[in-house]
């Protein structure tokens, strides 16, 4: 603890006495400036002990110093005695004790050079008791880091390490951890000051207390906010940094083992819909746990890259038990209706095959659902309700896949090479019933460009776009192959 005049009066050998501002004793003494310049003021940075004998003041520009010393900053005012001036002057006195400044008579017998050694071994001693403390702060929250007892134990190590409240929070400023749990509410006061702590560190004041602010892992994925109402010392704010570099880490070995499993998952997916799923089926339950079924429940959600990764947090966060995979541009789960989840996610549309004992079907049918829920701009659709006994239904797997592959060849081959998106483009402009502005929009594309993709498949199937026979034809085919 840093020394204060109180405890610089209470050293008897240095035979201090208290002139004025007796009420202020109990601020600290950052270092202490012997002077003799009638204005020190330019040369000091605040907290000092001011040392002097009067050479340059009188009765008449005494009130004027005083007042300059405060305005600077100053801890206090020790007047040699005995030297320049016998006594220390009434008028010091008066103006130190009308400006609350603590005013201290050094008698002869004292040298300055005795008050800056008490200050210099007091600083030394606080700044080794800092570093110790720093030391022992480190390793205790290194410690917990490494028993992998999870964010919340270092955050509540933490929290009594520098007897402040802590807050993790997560990129979007939503609570993960807290000590002590009333902490929580300060969530709410911090969102402003997330935005300008994207990265690195900055200080703020919340309700009333400061708050050292520090962003963590890579591109703002969370937040540590620690806060006390008389602000955090040196030592504790290297503590604080020290939490926030391991928390860091443990988001990002977090995130990397995230991306491997991931990568697991789309390549389990791939075996699941490519004719392997008994081996898929035994992975995953090995590393996952155990899918229920058959009949089995697959379900297909289409949407933007962010509102996938967003659904996917969401499934790993409150439904761990479902299989889910990234496969191309979608969404896979299987085993379990998550609509009511990933309904909270905008941007979304899920279709779901509600009973299968064929997976490969079932995802074709999930799938189909998915793309009409997204051509009605619906959240979820079941393939159920969407076949509703249409004409698919009536036909064999088999034979609608053969009229597909046949109707649709010449687009397939076509887009391989590179050429153009016709498949896509048919399906997107069928899906909006012949509608040029709508479907263009929908792909991103020039109205023009996409009646140039059109006229394409005209020619290349052979067929008449503009006949209802046909356009119901390739519907059937595109709803077939899916």
């Amino acid at each position: 603890m840093a020394l204060t005049l109180r405890d610089l009066v209470a050293q008897r050998s240095l035979d201090l006495r208290v002139l004025a501002g007796e009420h202020a004793l109990d601020r600290k003494i950052a270092w202490v400036h012997p002077t003799e310049l009638a204005d020190p003021t330019e040369f000091l940075d605040g907290g000092e002990l001011l040392l002097t004998t009067g050479l340059t003041i009188d009765d008449v520009s005494v009130p004027d110093y005083v007042r300059r010393l405060v305005a600077a900053g100053v801890t206090g005012v020790g007047f040699g005695s005995g030297l320049s001036h016998a006594e220390v002057p009434q008028a010091l006195v008066d103006a130190a004790a009308d400006q609350r400044l603590p005013l201290l008579d050094v008698p002869h017998g004292t040298p300055f050079i005795a008050i800056t050694k008490a200050v210099s071994a007091a600083v030394a001693a606080d700044e080794y008791a800092a570093v110790v403390r720093t030391g022992k702060g480190q390793q205790e929250l290194t410690r917990t880091a490494l028993s992998r007892r999870g964010a919340g134990a270092l955050v509540r190590k933490l929290a009594r390490l520098v007897d402040a409240w802590v807050l993790l929070l997560d990129g979007s400023g939503e609570v993960r951890e807290a000590a002590p749990t009333s902490a929580r509410t300060h969530a709410e006061a911090l969102r402003a000051e997330l935005r300008q702590a994207r990265a690195g560190s900055r200080l703020a004041t919340v309700d009333g207390d400061e708050v050292l602010l520090h962003a963590l892992g890579t591109r703002g994925r969370g937040f540590l906010a620690v806060g006390a109402p008389a602000g955090l010392d040196a030592a504790d704010r290297h503590i604080v940094t020290t939490a926030a570099s391991l928390l860091s880490l443990s988001l990002e070995r977090d995130r990397a083992h995230g991306e491997s499993l991931r990568g697991l998952r789309s390549g389990l997916a791939e075996l699941l819909f490519g004719g392997h799923s008994e081996l898929a089926l035994d992975v995953i339950g090995t590393v996952f746990g155990p899918v229920p079924g058959p009949p089995w429940q697959v379900v297909v959600v289409l949407g933007g890259v962010r509102a996938r990764a967003a659904a996917m947090d969401v499934l790993e966060t409150e439904l761990p038990q479902v299989f889910f995979a990234e496969h191309d541009d979608r969404l896979l789960v299987l085993g379990d209706d998550v609509s009511e989840v990933v309904e909270r996610v905008p941007g979304l549309h899920t279709g779901i095959c509600p009973s299968t004992s064929d997976i490969e079907v079932g995802h074709r049918q999930a799938r189909q659902a998915a793309n009409a829920a997204r051509a009605a701009g619906k959240p979820v659709v079941r393939y159920d309700e969407h076949t509703a006994g249409g004409l698919l239904g009536l036909l064999a797997p088999e034979v609608a896949r053969a009229f597909a592959d046949q109707m649709l060849a010449p687009l397939r081959e076509h887009d391989t090479t590179g050429r153009g998106d016709l498949v896509t483009s048919l399906r997107c402009w069928l899906e909006h019933n012949g509608h040029w502005d709508r479907a263009a929009t929908q792909l991103g594309v020039h109205r023009h460009t996409l009646r140039n993709r059109l006229a394409k498949v005209a020619h290349l199937t052979g067929r008449d776009l503009d006949s209802p026979g046909v356009r119901a034809e390739l519907w059937l085919a595109l709803h077939a192959e899916v």
